[in-house]
């Protein structure tokens, strides 16, 4: 690696392709692979191409510049964006066909204002709060919201599409709420479906409830972080067809020999007990690395697994490696698939008592981002 980058994230395109069509296959009914945040940190048009090439039949994005981004590279899959606030540009979404959703009476007349100023029908998902206290309507609201879609849908200013919600626990398959979550969404369906709403599609199962509970899969699924190859359950992956498709990798770019009791980095936190050889790796929380890491999170260097010494800095941190020999490039892996030894995701995760969702979300800064595999690729 010495002539390559200061570090890069490895995405397989690959990997994220054939998790999207073991989890299609799972559940046998449509998929909407969702991409926001940067596809979850892997590039938010690759990690879209890939996903439809496994057979994602939608995209889901969070809010509407992530919907127009997929637009503006060529995307035409159905495309569903559904975190909004006042003032919303929803006449961009409609000038490219996209999707959004709607949880409250002051949005669904934004929308209602886009559709007559441009003379589109606005294709509408309308969201319950069934028990997140998130997004979405609550019960009391429900009804006058479905009403006004009703009314809507009527004069031909928009099509309702989807009804949707969201589950707070499916990462705990037995949790009680998941029960009573269903029963209110199901009530919430039953209110739009009296009022007319008949032709919307039922969406609630998130990555977990698409591997755990398929009483939540309806009418459509919406896996996220599976899709990306990492367990919502925080198990392992493998387990469910599953493979990771980020790897996070630097070059060293100093070693040294220090004596027992030397301090390491900021703080001394952390000191050998006997003579040693510290590497120091060019990557720091300035690029997502968490400084939580420090003393605790572990990294593939010189053929083993090593505990970050001392604490995570702006731009590096330092491993103490013994006696092994190594040299300045010489490649670290701070996290992968598991193939080689090198930690995965989830190891970071229960290190820095976090959830591997965020840890490859922030990752980026400074880290250059490389493609392989050819799943989606233009």
């Amino acid at each position: 690696m010495t002539n390559g980058p200061r570090a890069e994230v490895v995405v397989d395109l690959d990997a994220i392709a054939a998790n999207t069509a073991a989890l299609r296959e799972r559940v046998g009914r449509p998929l909407m692979a969702v991409v926001k945040a940067d596809g979850y940190g892997h590039g938010l048009v690759p990690a879209a191409r890939a996903a439809l090439a496994g057979g994602a039949d939608a995209l889901g994005v969070a809010v509407l510049e992530e919907a127009v981004a997929l637009r503006a590279a060529g995307v035409t899959a159905p495309l569903l964006a559904w975190l909004h606030a006042p003032g919303t540009d929803y006449a961009a979404a409609l000038a490219t066909d996209v999707e959004v959703s709607v949880n409250a009476g002051w949005a669904l007349a934004e929308v209602v204002e886009a559709a007559r100023a441009t003379g589109r029908t606005a294709r509408v998902h309308l969201c319950a709060d069934s028990g997140l206290s998130r997004e979405g309507a609550v019960a009391a609201d429900w009804p006058d919201l479905v009403a006004a879609a009703a009314r809507a849908q009527a004069d031909g200013e928009l099509d309702v599409v989807g009804l949707w919600s969201h589950l707070a626990h499916a990462d705990a398959p037995t949790h009680p709420t998941i029960g009573t979550q269903v029963r209110v969404f199901e009530e919430a369906v039953a209110v739009a479906r009296a009022a007319g709403l008949t032709g919307a599609r039922r969406h609630l199962a998130n990555s977990a409830a698409t591997i755990a509970l398929p009483g939540t899969w309806y009418d459509l699924v919406r896996p996220g972080i599976a899709v990306y190859g990492l367990d919502p359950l925080g198990g392992d992956p493998a387990a469910h067809g599953l493979r990771p498709a980020m790897t996070v990798r630097a070059p060293a770019a100093l070693t040294k020999r220090v004596p027992a009791g030397a301090g390491v980095s900021y703080g001394h936190t952390y000191s050998p007990r006997t003579e040693t050889t510290l590497l120091l790796v060019p990557v720091g929380y300035a690029d997502g690395v968490p400084r939580a890491a420090g003393n605790r999170a572990p990294v593939l260097a010189a053929g083993a697994r090593r505990t970050i010494a001392g604490r995570v800095c702006m731009d590096q941190f330092v491993l103490d490696v013994g006696d092994a020999d190594v040299r300045a490039g010489d490649e670290v892996v701070l996290w992968g698939p598991g193939d080689h030894g090198e930690p995965t995701a989830q190891d970071w995760a229960d290190a820095v008592d976090t959830i591997h969702y965020e840890l490859v979300t922030r990752v980026g800064g400074r880290f250059a981002r490389r493609y392989v595999g050819s799943a989606g690729a233009v």
